[in-house]
């Protein structure tokens, strides 16, 4: 299995003492946790984007210009890029940019997202976010793997044999699809020969296998090699401790702050894929996604979803709430307690030679 670190650069204050921290020093952080994912041999590291609510990831590319800077092996990546909200044209451009600065170690995973205030920020109409996300895409595709391009859709202005500058590294760069409530996108990617990630954050697993095994199914349906349909998960957070009984304990004050600051951004607490199905951290932890506890009781929670996903990549997201040492902590003994015993046992052939459409500038060892 291969494992990514995901930062969607929440910022908001502390469910106990009220203090935030500055908005230099979160951004920073972000990159010195990039650097340490590297130090420790994990795969990728990934940047999200939102343009509403209290979250500093709203230029994702100038983050993860930052961590190319710093970095020179991991393979970068984003969780998601909000596709449906952006100008192709600039996402082709903004991103091979990323790609020459990383010398190929670049693979993109879009999105709709999971903000609905952001449609409205920027002037669009949440009901087409569909439409945006599939138009885009397609005229994304284009731009990144041809010169002289010429377009006429929906919502985009006609395009007349244009060229986005810089081209990709080496080809087009790897596009993964984003997946948390909806058939849309496993759809897409299926019908496109993409991957896909799992949000795997806030649901019961049976949610998010429902749509996994329709993407495989529809994957293989449009003629395309089943071998090759790549599969990520994400994690309802990610806590360390020596017994799980401590870790529940010493996560509780972050996990039900963020739940109830979640409830009072107002939404339906029926609302399918805005708000957690696990009110408790111990639901979470029980039922739940998330991956709270000892080194062994992780392993066996991830290896478990695996029988149900038989995912390649896994994501996990530190809480940025806990003391800096603490989070650099917990990723370092993820790395040395959790990640040998999961790549034991679960084998892929994601991000090696073997996979011929990975980032050119990055193999997995």
């Amino acid at each position: 299995m291969r494992f990514q670190v995901l930062d969607i650069v929440f910022n908001p204050p502390h469910p106990v003492t009220g203090e935030t921290v500055a908005p230099a020093d979160r951004l920073n952080r972000v990159v010195d946790t990039a650097v340490l994912a590297e130090e420790l041999g994990l795969d990728s590291f990934a940047v999200g984007e939102r343009h509403a609510g209290e979250v500093l990831s709203s230029s994702p590319t100038v983050i993860l210009g930052a961590i190319a800077a710093r970095t020179s092996r991991i393979l970068l990546s984003t969780g998601v890029t909000v596709l449906s909200l952006l100008d192709p044209v600039r996402v082709a451009e903004d991103y091979a940019t990323i790609d020459q600065l990383s010398r190929g170690r670049f693979e993109m995973v879009i999105g709709k997202g999971n903000e609905a205030a952001q449609y409205p920020v920027l002037g669009l109409d949440i009901a087409k976010q569909y439409e945006y996300l599939q138009e885009n895409y397609e005229l994304l595709r284009q731009l990144i793997s041809g010169e002289e391009v010429t377009w006429s859709g929906t919502h985009h202005v006609p395009l007349d044999r244009i060229t986005t500058l810089p081209r990709p590294f080496a080809g087009p760069f790897r596009i993964w699809h984003g997946s948390a409530t909806s058939a849309f996108a496993v759809d897409l990617a299926a019908r496109w020969g993409d991957p896909i990630v799992s949000a795997n954050a806030f649901q019961p697993r049976e949610a998010y296998k429902v749509l996994i095994d329709r993407y495989r199914e529809q994957y293989a349906e449009h003629g395309h090699d089943p071998a090759k349909a790549y599969v990520g998960s994400g994690s309802g957070g990610l806590f360390l401790a020596d017994t799980t009984e401590q870790a529940v304990e010493q996560y509780r004050p972050i996990y039900e702050g963020a739940v109830a600051r979640a409830d009072a951004r107002g939404y339906d607490p029926k609302a399918v894929g805005k708000v957690t199905a696990f009110r408790t951290v111990e639901e979470a932890v029980e039922r739940g996604p998330a991956l709270v506890g000892s080194p062994e009781r992780v392993v066996e929670k991830i290896l478990d979803y695996h029988q149900s996903y038989g995912h390649d990549l896994q994501s996990v997201s530190v809480n940025h709430l806990l003391d800096v040492e603490q989070q650099h902590d917990v990723l370092r003994r993820f790395a040395e307690e959790v990640v040998p015993q999961v790549r034991a046992e679960v084998k892929t052939d994601l991000w090696t030679e073997a996979d011929t459409g990975r980032a050119t500038g990055f193999t997995a060892v």
